[in-house]
């Protein structure tokens, strides 16, 4: 009770926030069910990364949006594991006009059986599933490049 007392006395920016986490964890979960071919053209350049390098002034808005991703991952009535938290933060990030690169990795479990995961990196921090990726081989990544909406102006004739 007194979490969504939190939610609902915390300010406009950050409660807008949040909402959109939770959004965007909804989609991402709805994307998760979908054939991955499918899927896949959305999330960027395959086998391709973004720069690790990041202006410093979005190092704040990187770590507002995984704060939020991952704060609300924990109150969602669907699993929201590593891969719905990592496209859900690239697409956080998208709008934002921020690059990010998505990893898929996998390693085999004490049992010998294999698992996988994912966890995605924007500049050179890892927004999502970074205490998780160690011991995991990447297997395929994809780079989504936000292209900056700039004016082109015409010079005069």
């Amino acid at each position: 009770m007194r979490k969504i007392w939190l939610f609902f006395t915390s300010n406009g920016p950050k409660k807008k926030l949040l909402i959109e986490a939770y959004i965007l964890l909804a989609w991402a979960r709805v994307l998760k069910a979908l054939p991955f071919s499918k899927v896949s053209s959305t999330l960027g350049s395959r086998m391709d990364e973004t720069s690790f390098e990041i202006d410093p002034v979005k190092i704040k808005v990187l770590k507002q949006v995984s704060h939020a991703i991952h704060i609300m991952s924990k109150y969602t009535f669907w699993e929201s594991q590593c891969l719905i938290k990592a496209i859900a933060c690239m697409k956080m990030l998208e709008r934002r006009h921020i690059d990010s690169t998505i990893y898929f990795g996998t390693a085999r479990d004490k049992n010998g059986e294999m698992i996988a995961h994912a966890w995605l990196r924007s500049g050179p921090l890892y927004l999502t599933g970074a205490a998780e990726m160690k011991g995991f081989v990447v297997v395929s990544k994809f780079a989504k490049k936000v292209r900056k909406h700039e004016l082109l102006l015409e010079e005069p004739k």
